[in-house]
């Protein structure tokens, strides 16, 4: 009795006929295997499932890249413009030290003018009450001495000022009480 094969080839010897078994028991592991994965969800779900995990973490790195590079732009733009602030607060503090040391002179130079023409004032307001005939010795020789020396005569009058200026304030304060 001999057996036919259904495609045509026929085995021609032992040896072949165990090899042709061997390749088809092969080709019908791997058909049942194919089988099997397609029916394993369990299986399919945890492939995918690592495969979701290894994409998430490649796209945490990828995040956490570019945040790190978002981070030190935002950085060197704010340590730009700290030191453009800086830069500006320092000119205008220098602007500001100028003008007032020029207004400084400018008061200082005022107030030795006010003093030059005050003293020319006591000047001759002293060479008047020296020459006036009606004016007593006594003032007279006080006047003198103050012409001699006008450094005293000018702190008390300052001074006088003061306390005038005080009794006004002082007035002022107890009304509004």
């Amino acid at each position: 009795m001999t057996h036919r094969n259904p495609h045509g080839s026929g085995a021609k010897g032992p040896d072949e006929l165990r090899r042709q078994i061997e390749h088809t028991r092969s080709q019908l592991g791997d058909t049942v295997a194919q089988l099997v994965d397609r029916v394993d969800v369990k299986g399919r779900a945890r492939a995918r499932a690592a495969d979701l995990r290894d994409k998430a973490g490649a796209m945490t790195v990828q995040l956490r890249v570019g945040a790190a590079q978002a981070g030190h732009g935002v950085q060197d733009r704010a340590a730009k413009a700290g030191h453009l602030v800086q830069d500006r607060a320092a000119r205008a503090g220098h602007t500001a030290q100028e003008r007032m040391t020029k207004a400084g002179h400018l008061v200082q130079e005022q107030a030795g003018h006010g003093r030059h023409a005050l003293r020319d004032r006591a000047t001759h307001a002293g060479h008047t009450m020296e020459h006036d005939a009606r004016v007593p010795r006594p003032v007279r020789s006080a006047v003198s001495a103050a012409m001699r020396h006008p450094r005293p005569v000018l702190i008390i009058g300052a001074a006088g000022a003061v306390v005038v200026g005080a009794a006004v304030i002082w007035r002022r304060v107890d009304r509004c009480q």
